[in-house]
Parts: structure tokens; C-alpha cells; sequence
């Protein structure tokens, strides 16, 4: 299993291939906010753990074994964003607060969480016994 930075890489590029269509150094280094020779050495540890192929000058792409994590990565993403939205955490801290956890959570726990959202989602009335339980508690507070 890939390292959280690695996953942090791999989930970037997934991301600007299915957006772009490619992936630059100068794209990566931006998105993650590092610098591009700190993407060069991650693309070539990548590279040597066969989730993508680089070839200097060349660019990158990505390996089936590349996607696949890539498109598990940017699922979970989505689903923690999801999620966090759903229990009604406020828009402005979704981003950082997934960012913060996704790394820490299980694929087990992802799982869980998966059918949690799934559940509400099936009966609107669920969110909002919900709400109106956050709200009865954020008045005790």
C-alpha cells in the first residue's frame, strides 16, 4: 500500500489526467503545494513501485495499478466531503477536515462510512431527525 504522500501524489494525478488529460510536474507541484523537484523524486518513486511509468522530458501515465488507487483515492475523497456535509459540518472546513482524516481512517472505516451516507440518502427524513438532533444539542451547549 502506497505511504500517505504517495496517495496524496496519486489522487493529484488521477485527477489532473481525468480533468486534462495529463499530468505536469509544474500541475502536481501546484495542486499539492510543493516544490518540483519534490515531485520529480515522488514520480520516480512511483515510477519504481510501478503505479506509473515517467520517462524524463516525456511526462507520465499512469499504470492500471496507478488508476485503480487513484480512483479509490479520489473516491474516498469524495465521500468523506460527503459525508461531512451531510452531518453538517460547515462548508468552510469540509476541505481541510478531510484532508486532516482521510489518511487515518481504515478502508474498513471507509466502508462504514459509506453505507452510513447511503442510509441517509435512501430517507431524507433521516437527515432530518439529524439536523434537529445537532440543533437540540448545539442549544445545551
Amino acid at each position: 500500500m502506497p505511504t500517505p504522500s504517495m496517495e496524496d501524489y496519486l489522487e493529484r494525478i488521477y485527477k489532473l489526467i481525468d480533468e486534462k488529460g495529463y499530468a505536469r510536474v509544474s500541475d502536481i507541484a501546484e495542486g499539492l503545494e510543493v516544490h518540483p523537484s519534490s515531485v520529480t523524486k515522488m514520480i520516480q518513486k512511483l515510477d519504481k513501485d510501478q503505479y506509473l511509468i515517467y520517462e524524463k522530458y516525456r511526462g507520465l501515465v499512469l499504470t492500471s495499478k496507478g488508476k485503480k488507487i487513484g480512483k479509490r483515492l479520489v473516491d474516498r475523497h469524495q465521500l468523506l466531503e460527503h459525508f461531512l456535509e451531510l452531518i453538517g459540518v460547515q462548508d468552510e472546513h469540509i476541505y481541510t477536515d478531510v484532508e486532516g482524516i482521510e489518511h487515518h481512517l481504515s478502508w474498513d472505516s471507509i466502508t462504514c462510512i459509506e453505507a452510513l451516507v447511503e442510509y441517509f440518502q435512501r430517507d431524507p427524513e433521516r437527515v432530518a431527525a439529524l439536523n434537529s438532533v445537532r440543533s437540540e444539542l448545539e442549544v445545551e451547549s
